[in-house]
């Protein structure tokens, strides 16, 4: 019995042993990949968080040439584990102007834009506007012309910069009976920029080739009280009921264009 008991227990203990060196093993394994896979999702919000930053200063070298014929800004994207896409014939801009008088489209063109697709993340904040809202088209004074978002790209996230149309509007007397008001619609449009398609670091240039003014003037009855604006932005759409001051004979509108024609590049130190 003695000799039994002896033998039990000389099998028992390496058994023993071995469960406790797989258990342990296995909680190594498990602790090992748990750290890596942690590592790795604060490296990659790390680099999101420095593509938004990336985008929000090359937005403000944009912005700081808009309106100056010849004047340009330079910035340097880091690498952030993307890729950075130029895209001068993308991001259509469809300008409508409606009453009970008028029905045109002001303007129809792809206006361009910068997107930066973004590496894995699961915190990613898809719908996040780092500049602006969701409006295609504003008349606040004082708002963002910028529309820079976090948006679904084809396969991860992406953060897409791109400018919407912005309006002012005045009434500034009468003449021949008829109250004048001005509207005044700017657009900033980058289709004169180069196809970039580019991992890693990216030194860029934009600069302002242009400022464009063209007039059209409507005369309307005293009936009308309002323009409506529609907006459509890459399939984005946002309308703005402008309203309209009448004299005795009705109005006139005057609506003025001002497109700036900004040329972002690829900049050679």
């Amino acid at each position: 019995m003695q000799r039994f008991l002896r033998s039990r227990l000389a099998v028992a203990l390496p058994v023993t042993f071995l469960i406790l060196f797989v258990s342990t093993l296995g909680i190594v394994a498990f602790t090992y990949y748990y750290s890596v896979e942690r590592v790795g999702a604060q490296g990659t919000n790390l680099k999101v968080s420095t593509a938004k930053q990336n985008m929000l200063s090359l937005d403000s070298a944009i912005v700081s040439t808009l309106w100056q014929p010849g004047s340009s800004a330079t910035y340097e994207l880091s690498d952030s584990g993307g890729k950075t896409l130029i895209e001068p014939q993308n991001n259509t801009l469809r300008l409508q102007i409606n009453n009970a008088e008028i029905s045109q489209t002001i303007f129809d063109s792809a206006i361009g834009k910068v997107t930066y697709q973004l590496p894995y993340s699961s915190s990613s904040q898809t719908g996040l506007f780092l500049k602006g809202d969701s409006n295609s088209i504003t008349n606040q004074s004082g708002a963002s012309i910028s529309q820079l978002c976090i948006s679904n790209g084809v396969e991860y996230a992406e953060i897409q910069l791109r400018y919407r149309p912005s309006i002012t509007y005045a009434v500034t007397g009468v003449d021949d009976g008829r109250a004048v008001n001005n509207i005044r619609v700017y657009i900033v449009n980058l289709n004169q920029s180069q196809a970039i398609a580019l991992y890693g670091g990216l030194p860029l240039q934009a600069t302002c080739k242009a400022t464009e003014f063209s007039t059209k003037t409507f005369q309307v009855s005293s009936a009308v009280d309002s323009l409506t604006v529609t907006a459509d932005l890459d399939g984005s759409v946002t309308s703005l009921v402008i309203p309209v001051t009448t004299a005795v004979q009705g109005a006139q509108i005057n609506l003025e264009m001002v497109v700036c024609s900004v040329s972002i590049e690829r900049w050679v130190r």
